[in-house]
């Protein structure tokens, strides 16, 4: 039996030979770039992920309740708390699918198990939250029985608030005017709603997730038009 050869370790780097260029974020490194990235992370969420256009959507109504229903404090923090970790969940999970993607060029078992381990988490939160708001309003039934007209209210104005963020998200192509109705129709109703509101916070986030879609729905546009046709 031959004994193994000797190490021997791999030459140096020829100094000539160019160097790949290190990977810089684009549009600069400082705090206002970071944001910038992180709101077009958040942007690019929203138009490409489903699921994340039903958490929107969803996180709308839970802002419809929440400012029209007087609810406790602890109430009000569990139910946003909720929101934004189901949202946090979301995108991470889109994270992981992308460089689940990158890693990987063809099929391969394990990086499906990846991608179906994290959509459970994101499931196991969505139904922990639904859980949580049905909890919620069952122990503050009798203030919820006492707030009809609030209820015919948030009805009245907030569900046609919630079609026009529908219809911000959706994937469909549609002309410019649409999205801009939308957005107008959405932003006069959601100050009819704000006059009345029992929670500024809660109008506050439902402001941001109606700008949050009205921004996938440009985005949308901007990526359409870059398209190259055929």
């Amino acid at each position: 039996m031959s004994s193994p050869a000797p190490y021997s370790p791999p030459p140096p780097p020829d100094p000539e030979t160019p160097r790949p260029p290190a990977y810089t974020s684009r549009g600069g490194t400082g705090m206002l770039a970071s944001f910038r990235h992180a709101w077009d992370g958040l942007i690019h969420t929203a138009v490409h992920q489903r699921n994340m256009r039903v958490h929107l959507v969803s996180a709308v109504l839970v802002a419809l309740v929440g400012s029209g229903i007087p609810l406790g404090v602890s109430e009000k923090v569990i139910l946003i708390f909720c929101v934004l970790l189901i949202f946090f969940a979301e995108i991470l999970n889109s994270a992981l699918e992308h460089l689940v993607d990158l890693a990987t060029r063809h099929f391969d078992e394990k990086a499906r198990l990846t991608k179906d381990a994290a959509a459970a988490g994101v499931l196991v939160l969505a139904i922990g939250t639904v859980v949580i708001f049905v909890a919620i309003l069952v122990n503050n039934w009798e203030t919820v029985a006492a707030s009809g007209p609030q209820i015919a209210r948030q009805v009245t104005f907030g569900l046609p608030h919630t079609l026009c963020v529908t219809v911000l998200v959706l994937p469909q192509p549609r002309a410019r005017w649409v999205d801009m109705a939308a957005f107008v129709g959405g932003a006069l109703l959601l100050g009819v709603l704000t006059m009345r509101s029992v929670s500024s916070v809660f109008t506050a986030m439902n402001a941001g997730l109606l700008l949050l879609a009205a921004s996938a729905a440009r985005q949308r546009r901007r990526e359409r038009a870059a398209r190259p046709p055929g």
